[in-house]
């Protein structure tokens, strides 16, 4: 199969991640079969959907006129039946747990035409564990959209121990023809690129506070205001040539030996999971967050995101 014989879509979730996708692909003129387990779920993925397209209509990043259309390509089903009739390429956003995906993906293995390409938006998990339920290894990879998935452009393309290379091209190629920016690694890793450099940051971030260096509240203004600036324009090994390596190198020497390297997690972490609170969802975590706080901060981010895709018109990659 090439890429250009990839005309239906089958979407799986329609949460934090899955209605981002039927979004994206939709808007790039591919027909979505929007799977969610129930009628709320596909109705709350949806609304989730308008709300997007309201606000890329907002930012002129759609026309008002191609709403409709991009609409009428998804199509929301409650049964994976309904979900693989026709199904080039599948995405899919079910939960963050190698049974669950395991067990979706023997399902749709037996249902689904043979030449379909299955590809999990896995936060880090295990491609080659995730394919063990299906007999298509070969066609099995991993495309990590991140959150927001309809804002931001980056996807992973992960192969597992028996992935082609075909299968890799023709995802990355996809990717790239609904306006993605995909990275393909060499080999799979837990965390992949994106997750491995963003835990080791906040197992940084956590330890300063942890031990006393400075508050949380200054580890993320110090973050905000310096190399959250700059990391959009060039990355850590860009950094460090322009920079200069002998600089780098001299202050590597002695630096690090004081960074953290706990396998452990972090008390900052651990102590309000322990006691429930997760953050955002529920109200509080390591913040306290206030309904009119949290909105702001979301509307701020996503102000920023919203601008970088203006600016990604013009910006070489």
């Amino acid at each position: 199969m090439k890429v250009e014989d990839i005309k239906n879509i089958c979407n799986l979730g329609t949460g934090t991640m899955g209605y981002g996708t039927a979004l994206t692909f939709a808007k790039a003129g591919y027909n979505v079969r929007m799977f969610g387990r129930s009628d709320a779920s596909v109705e709350r993925g949806f609304k989730n959907i308008n709300a997007a397209l309201a606000m890329y209509r907002e930012n002129d990043l759609v026309a008002k006129a191609d709403i409709p259309a991009i609409l009428g390509r998804i199509k929301g089903v409650t049964t994976l039946e309904e979900a693989a009739v026709a199904a080039d390429f599948i995405i899919e956003s079910v939960a963050e747990d190698l049974g669950v995906k395991k067990e979706v993906y023997a399902k749709m293995d037996k249902l689904c035409p043979p030449h379909t390409v299955f590809a999990t938006n896995t936060s880090g998990l295990s491609p080659t564990a995730i394919a063990e339920s299906i007999q298509r290894k070969d066609k099995f990879v991993v495309a990590h959209f991140w959150n927001p998935p309809h804002l931001l452009p980056l996807v992973e393309v992960v192969p597992g121990k028996h992935t082609s290379q075909q299968t890799v091209d023709i995802t990355v190629k996809l990717m790239e023809i609904i306006g993605k920016k995909p990275i393909p690694l060499k080999r799979e890793a837990p965390g992949f690129i994106g997750n491995r450099m963003q835990y080791a940051l906040l197992r940084e971030a956590m330890s300063i506070v942890d031990s006393g260096i400075a508050s949380k509240e200054a580890v993320d203004a110090t973050i905000k205001y310096s190399i959250g600036r700059r990391l959009g324009v060039t990355g850590p090994l860009e950094t460090a040539d322009l920079g200069g390596l002998d600089i780098f190198y001299n202050i590597s020497k002695y630096m690090m030996p004081e960074i953290c390297d706990s396998h452990e997690v972090s008390r900052v972490l651990k102590d309000p999971v322990d006691k429930g609170n997760y953050g955002a969802k529920t109200g509080t975590g390591i913040y306290d967050w206030t309904p009119e706080g949290l909105a702001k901060i979301r509307k701020m981010r996503e102000k920023i995101l919203i601008e970088w895709l203006q600016k990604d018109k013009d910006y070489v990659f």
